[in-house]
């Protein structure tokens, strides 16, 4: 685990809380080159300056470009308002009951987030941060603001950034520049209080960490620890997009080896945390299946969510499996706790479940009728996972059966508002 210089360069007081008066921000070259930039992206920016308002890109997007990587987003923080935003582009829509904001749509369906410089209501609360026992979890959407108080309201100090891209430069109110460039994941202002008020950032900064090969900052890291049991409190449904995220991002066994050293799964799958052990010959298949899934990850060939999810489970599942007479009775028995904590669908659950009973007739060679199930590829390309874990030879079979819809379809980004900290 790489820790990262505890030495904060975002505008605090000496107890660590983000100051209140308007900062004036730090302004870099950013040596962005204008084809890295997507020109649907450059064009609403244009547009929206053309008509008196001010528009950057922020966000991954400009983390990404600093870092070297390819952004799969490119979002807009503008001061218009989203029905301004709705007058000037015909081919967008408003989205979001409570804050909204603007998608404009362009061919292939992509859409070009455009949001509200947005502020966060909470710090008008008459609440102390530092209250260990005071309820930090935000419910509440944010409110309109100015692009400082946008900047600090965000999770992390490489995400609360802004690139305008007619001066090619890099806007900083948080010092994102710094830790992009020491390469540092770290919380804009106290990581104890940000992860209370949001504790999916914890998973967030996992994420970033291992996706994007940066260090954590050591306050933040203690705080990961010492805030892991927030994440019950969490809305389920994005603790399981998160969990399923960290196996898609190209970077599954780092992602969860960090999960599993700093105690949130314990938190959010126990059924497996428990099944670990440094030494357990199940632990070393499971960071060999999660090597293996980062593997097709990198060759553009991606496995569905079901086989992914029973990747990482199949340990327990087997294990609670094994020798009973009532399989169906004791999968349930495993994964009602984890439905529970996940909201995983139940759908999904079902599809875990088949594939993972295919693998003792896949493993014996008997394939009989199976290479006509419909679930038959996904069960394949599980045992193909276990196969590169274990360090087994690939049977014949496995490398004659056809591959094209073993991967999962291509996943488009959906119409809707993300949930953003």
């Amino acid at each position: 685990m790489t820790l990262a210089s505890s030495e904060s360069p975002t505008d605090s007081d000496d107890s660590g809380d983000l100051v209140d008066d308007e900062p004036q921000p730090e302004v870099f070259d950013a040596e962005v080159r204008n084809e890295d930039v997507d020109r649907d992206a450059l064009k609403v920016i244009r547009r929206l300056r053309r008509y008196g308002h001010d528009a950057y890109l922020v966000g991954g997007g400009v983390r990404d470009l600093l870092l070297g990587v390819r952004p799969k987003d490119f979002d807009i923080a503008t001061s218009a308002r989203p029905n301004e935003v709705k007058t000037l582009f015909r081919n967008s829509r408003i989205i979001g009951r409570r804050f909204r904001l603007a998608h404009i749509l362009f061919g292939g369906g992509k859409i070009i987030e455009t949001a509200t410089f947005r502020r966060d209501p909470t710090e008008d609360d008459d609440v102390d941060p530092r209250d260990e026992d005071a309820d930090l979890l935000i419910r509440r959407d944010n409110e309109f603001g100015e692009p400082w108080e946008d900047a600090r309201r965000r999770d992390f100090t490489i995400n609360g950034l802004f690139y305008d891209s007619e001066s090619n430069e890099v806007i900083d109110y948080v010092g994102g520049m710094r830790d992009v460039r020491g390469r540092v994941v770290r919380t804009i202002g106290q990581p104890d209080v940000r992860f209370r008020e949001d504790p999916v950032r914890i998973l967030r900064a996992i994420k970033f960490s291992a996706r994007l090969d940066l260090g954590i900052d050591p306050p933040a890291y203690d705080a990961m620890v010492a805030q892991r049991e927030e994440l019950a409190r969490a809305a389920r449904p994005r603790l399981l997009e998160e969990i399923l995220r960290l196996l898609r991002g190209g970077a599954a066994h780092r992602s969860y080896w960090l999960m599993w050293e700093i105690g949130a799964l314990d938190v959010l799958l126990p059924q497996l945390s428990f099944h670990l052990d440094d030494d357990s010959d199940e632990s070393r298949l499971l960071w060999g299946r999660l090597d293996a899934i980062d593997t097709l990850m990198r060759a553009g060939s991606l496995p569905t969510d079901a086989v992914l999810f029973a990747a990482l489970m199949l340990g327990p599942i087997e294990e609670a499996l094994d020798g009973v007479k009532d399989t169906t009775r004791a999968y349930e028995g495993l994964m009602g706790d984890v439905v529970e904590t996940l909201a995983v669908p139940r759908r999904l659950k079902e599809r875990v479940r088949t594939i993972v009973q295919a693998q003792r007739r896949l493993r014996a060679g008997k394939l009989g009728a199976l290479p006509r199930r419909e679930y038959f590829d996904e069960a394949a390309t599980l045992f193909s996972l276990e196969c590169h874990a274990k360090g087994q030879r690939r049977p014949e079979w496995l490398d004659e059966r056809p591959e094209a819809s073993q991967a999962a379809p291509k996943r488009t980004r959906r119409r809707r508002r993300r949930n953003r900290s």
